[in-house]
């Protein structure tokens, strides 16, 4: 059931604190919009910075799998996502929605001129609720959306807050409408200096940082462009603004550097915004065990990031192995058991207690640029993004590692440009020995997926779905309807018990096969 989730409001750091000044949506009467503000963002942290529920219980046995992320020993049901992650990821996101209509609620109560004043607080919010949007409607397809969440608006009124299903569609055509918007006006958009202190304060993103803004708005927008791309309805859509963005830096400026990435930074291991859980969500019951493809590719290639993401099995000789998903569930445990088996690199990963939530980071930025030169017919400016978001990539991993206080691994020997230029240049890699445009996609496909990982799954699967590449082998689970990974997930029980009459509408599609609206492959 949607918009119905109690919520507890949030605007610091101390969760003692946030529940003194927050309480029931429905009976804030002490709030405001800048702890409103804070309080939406801090709700799905969860969900942004890794935790425990978010890598063990919903992606261990869904997401990581359906693109290979991790290693795992093959079992019946394995390609259907449990009802726990899809219920709890669900819920999560309508708490989170619920905070930012109340964001819009205080807001809409403010003066024209009190508005104008604010309107930083607004604009940032929308832009952070779009880019948790764009992921939910990757996973499911149509939701409810622009009536959800209203329990409060609507004075408590459950039965008027039942929220009809939206077309994934026209919630991405409303989100890059905005965005549109949004970006030109971010341009001319002046703090008020009574509220510049306010906004970095509350601002858990990007500190205040109204540059980097400007970039997460054009960057996400980038991002969703690009997704529906190959759509015929979004497709001109796609290469125009693309191009507006790229070749107008000045006007549309996007993510270009690893310390430009947009992330929900842990800052302070005592407050409720840390990676602490990362360590037991990714590595028990073998969730980090790295994947026999990867760590093949990796090794032929010389790959730099080998070094900075995995480590070999403590019996390997310090040679790195990944687990074959061919093989049958006995011989996968067994190797496991036995010590071989490469794993994440803990103390850059697992253990790094101030890993960040990632939003958008450069590489990502680079390969949908390469990707929209190479439509274009520019292979030369594709290229240079091409390389450009490798060297990213390599980098941004020992960035990551940077963060770490964790010393379980061995530190890391530096990469260089030498390495990085190794690596571009290997026969599987390098862009000129790819024979055609199709070639070249899957070039940039597979650096995506490598440079996703287990960071950003979501962003992974998405991109794999939408490109089908890189093309991967799953062993054909032939107890279960569904023998290979799904297109979709399907919705929450919940949704069938308490919100019927609206589930009714989409419950022809609410089923394992039926491909989000992008899929057109």
């Amino acid at each position: 059931m949607v918009t119905l989730i109690p919520a507890i409001l949030v605007v610091s750091c101390k969760k003692s604190t946030y529940e003194d000044s927050y309480a029931n949506p429905s009976l804030i009467t002490n709030s405001s919009v800048e702890k409103q503000y804070t309080g939406m963002m801090f709700t799905n942290r969860e969900y942004v910075v890794p935790s425990y529920w978010n890598y063990f219980v919903v992606l261990r046995t869904s997401v990581n799998h359906y693109i290979q992320a991790a290693g795992w020993v093959n079992a019946p049901g394995q390609y259907v996502p449990g009802s726990a992650g899809i219920t709890d990821r669900w819920n999560n996101y309508y708490n989170f929605l619920t905070q930012y209509r109340e964001l819009q609620k205080l807001y809409g109560k403010l003066t024209a001129e009190q508005q104008a004043e604010m309107r930083v607080f607004m604009l940032t919010a929308t832009i952070y609720f779009y880019d948790h949007t764009q992921k939910i409607v990757d996973l499911h397809g149509d939701i409810p959306w622009a009536e959800a969440g209203m329990l409060s608006t609507n004075n408590g009124n459950y039965s008027a807050s039942y929220a009809k299903y939206q077309n994934a569609e026209d919630i991405y055509t409303t989100m890059l409408d905005n965005l549109q918007k949004f970006s030109d006006e971010l341009n001319t958009l002046v703090i008020p200096a009574a509220l510049v202190k306010s906004f970095e304060t509350q601002d858990l993103v990007n500190k205040g940082n109204l540059t980097l803004w400007k970039r997460y708005c054009n960057s996400l927008r980038l991002r969703m462009l690009n997704r529906v791309s190959g759509t015929t309805k979004f497709q001109a859509r796609a290469s125009q603004e693309m191009g507006a963005i790229f070749n107008d830096p000045a006007k549309y400026p996007v993510v270009t550097t690893n310390d430009e990435t947009i992330a929900l930074k842990v800052f302070d291991l005592g407050s409720d915004i840390n990676a602490k859980g990362f360590r037991t969500g990714l590595e028990d019951w073998n969730g980090n065990i790295a994947g026999k493809v990867t760590i093949d590719r990796m090794k032929t290639t010389a790959d730099p990031r080998l070094r900075a993401m995995y480590e070999p099995g403590e019996k390997a000789g310090g040679v790195y192995n990944g687990l074959d998903q061919t093989l049958n569930g006995g011989t996968q445990t067994d190797l496991i058991n036995g010590g071989t088996i490469a794993i994440y690199n803990r103390s850059t990963l697992s253990r790094n207690e101030f890993f960040p939530g990632v939003l958008i980071s450069a590489a990502e930025v680079s390969y949908l640029k390469a990707e929209y030169y190479l439509r274009a017919g520019n292979d030369g400016a594709a290229k240079t993004a091409y390389e450009a978001g490798i060297k990213q990539s390599v980098n941004y991993y020992y960035w990551l590692r940077s963060f770490s206080k964790d010393g379980t691994s061995p530190a890391l020997v530096p990469t260089n440009d030498v390495q990085i230029a190794a690596y571009t240049n290997h026969p599987l890699v390098l862009w000129t020995a790819a024979p055609n445009n199709a070639a070249k996609l899957r070039l940039i496909a597979t650096e995506k997926w490598l440079h996703y990982g287990v960071v950003q799954p979501l962003e992974s699967w998405a991109e794999i779905r939408r490109m089908d590449a890189p093309v991967l082998t799953f062993q054909s689970d032939n107890s279960s309807a569904q023998k290979l990974p799904p297109n979709r997930w399907i919705y929450p029980s919940s949704e069938v018990a308490y919100n019927t009459a609206n589930y009714q509408a989409v419950q022809a599609k609410d089923n394992l096969q039926t491909k989000i609206f992008w899929d057109v492959n």
